[in-house]
């Protein structure tokens, strides 16, 4: 079977780069698989969850923040705002990352706050803490 090459990359740091089977991303009009041969695409992303079969059959599971994707020839370019190993999320600070969003919207008629950005961060802090409690144990 034919592997497709991943790479990942944030503004912080490169994430991933190698073989793998699959990737399913949030695409923004809904979650996507890409497989062996897609067809060529470009994508945007928004907050959801990133799922990778590598090439050993190993799953693994990330809390992606928005982003794009590019297939092209077997080849995926995934650029994403943040992009986290469900394993690797830190519960206690996604919870205080949930509590600030929340209390920052509750006082917007007393603040001059961003309200996008607020949502923003709420979401965010939702799906990474969603992540973290239904895959941190499953990724193998």
């Amino acid at each position: 079977m034919a592997e497709l090459h991943l790479e990942i990359i944030t503004p912080e740091k490169k994430i991933y780069s190698g073989s793998i089977k699959s990737i399913t991303v949030p695409g923004t009009k809904g979650s996507f698989q890409v497989l062996p041969q897609h067809a060529p695409i470009i994508s945007t992303l928004e907050i959801g969850v990133v799922k990778i079969e590598d090439t050993s059959g190993s799953v693994n599971f990330y809390a992606a923040g928005s982003g794009s994707i590019e297939v092209l020839n077997n080849k995926i370019l995934l650029l994403a705002d943040s992009l986290e190993a469900a394993a690797d999320i830190d519960l206690e600070r996604a919870k205080k990352a949930l509590e600030r969003a929340k209390d920052r919207l509750a006082k917007r008629s007393e603040e001059e706050i961003n309200v996008a950005r607020a949502e923003a961060a709420l979401a965010r802090a939702l799906n990474r803490i969603a992540v973290a409690e239904k895959f941190a144990e499953i990724s193998v």
